[in-house]
């Protein structure tokens, strides 16, 4: 053993009750109620019992008892001084029930000292109770030698035994402890898991929204500037609210696949080119299921690329395309460039930088850069 192992006390579950079931605590009380039994019939079985002797028995039990619970007590805080100064007690009321020719009070009383010296108290502790205890039984005891031995044997042998099963009860309350921990923590951590995808989702559907809608209403404010006819500016609010309204619904959709409940990938990508001129989109590979981030990850990057390019190259032909990989499924968006268009200046490219960020939290990457005389969005993300 480590000096540790010589000086480490059983821990507080342990020694407590709570670990125990309903059976042990229930056997521990029959237990306890025939060590009663036994001292209250050593004390009256006795011929020599009468007047006072009776007196000074019941009060030496009651106060063998009040000692006991006390030795519970103080070895479950683990204070040592005030352990050892109890079964101090308890050896001495044992050592007087003898020489007061009460033999089963000491014997009683010298065995369980030395059976829960071992299960409750720290080795280096325990050890010098149990030997002053079991030596003591041994001299007053009149049994064979061979007898002697295998009680006393025994006797350690139970105590060391309590001891392990105590620290094995104890071992699977701190387990069971910590297992639960670990469960409050990974529901509170895929809380904050839905929460940010939440977020991401509702960011992501805002920003695209308002931000095909700032294109239209900057462009009525440049046409209002620049003395643009009627029908011109009001071509461009009525493009603004038709983004509201187109915002409203992906908004309404988003809320939808939070719930589980979306319209699958290929037709969404179809329905979001075919709401644009000159472009068309192209699926290939085995179509199947995909995670919910993922397929939310696809939409989002094929909405901010179609926006880009209207907002920068206006009335350039846009090539989609979406491929299902073995371990991983890659959109492309191509355009073939033009003049940029007068509001190439509004926004900052936060979107496609929001959409890389969220690719990299999948474990896939968005790289975004000239293609010939057009643009080039492409994702990849595996699944």
């Amino acid at each position: 053993m480590t000096e540790n192992a010589w000086t480490r006390w059983p821990s507080r579950e342990a020694l407590g009750r709570e670990t125990t079931t309903r059976p042990r605590r229930l056997l521990g009380w029959v237990v306890r109620s025939s060590v009663l039994a036994m001292l209250l019939w050593g004390a009256f079985s006795g011929r020599h019992v009468h007047g006072w002797g009776v007196v000074g028995a019941v009060a030496g039990i009651l106060l063998a008892a009040v000692g006991a619970w006390a030795l519970f007590r103080t070895t479950l805080a683990h204070r040592l001084w005030p352990s050892l100064s109890l079964y101090g007690v308890l050896l001495a009321i044992a050592a007087a029930a003898q020489v007061t020719d009460f033999r089963v009070i000491a014997l009683v009383l010298w065995c369980g000292c030395a059976v829960t010296a071992l299960e409750r108290l720290p080795i280096a502790a325990a050890l010098p109770v149990t030997v002053v205890a079991l030596a003591l039984y041994v001299v007053v005891n009149d049994d064979v030698w061979l007898t002697t031995l295998a009680t006393t044997g025994g006797l350690a042998l139970a105590g060391y035994v309590l001891r392990l099963d105590a620290e094995a009860r104890g071992s699977a309350q701190r387990l069971l402890t910590q297992e639960r921990a670990a469960r409050a923590a990974e529901a509170e951590s895929a809380a904050l898991g839905e929460r940010a995808r939440i977020a991401r989702e509702i960011h992501d559907v805002l920003a695209h929204s308002l931000s095909a809608q700032l294109v239209h209403l900057e462009a009525a404010r440049l046409l209002i500037e620049g003395g643009a006819d009627r029908d011109q500016v009001l071509e461009r609010v009525v493009a603004a609210r038709g983004m509201a309204r187109d915002g409203l619904a992906e908004t309404r959709q988003a809320l939808s696949a939070l719930r589980g409940d979306m319209t699958p990938l290929e037709d969404f990508l179809s329905q979001l080119v075919g709401g644009v001129d000159g472009a068309e989109a192209t699926i290939s590979g085995q179509r199947r299921p995909l995670p919910a981030e993922t397929s939310q990850a696809v939409r989002r990057v094929a909405q901010e690329a179609l926006t880009n390019v209207h907002k920068h190259a206006p009335g350039a032909k846009v090539r989609m395309r979406f491929e299902y990989g073995e371990d991983h499924v890659t959109l492309v968006v191509r355009d073939s460039g033009g003049s940029p268009g007068e509001l190439s200046a509004t926004g900052g490219g936060y979107g496609l930088l929001g959409m890389r960020e969220r690719a990299e939290l999948l474990g896939g990457s968005l790289e975004v850069g000239p293609d010939g005389e057009g643009f080039m969005v492409t994702l990849k993300v595996p699944v």
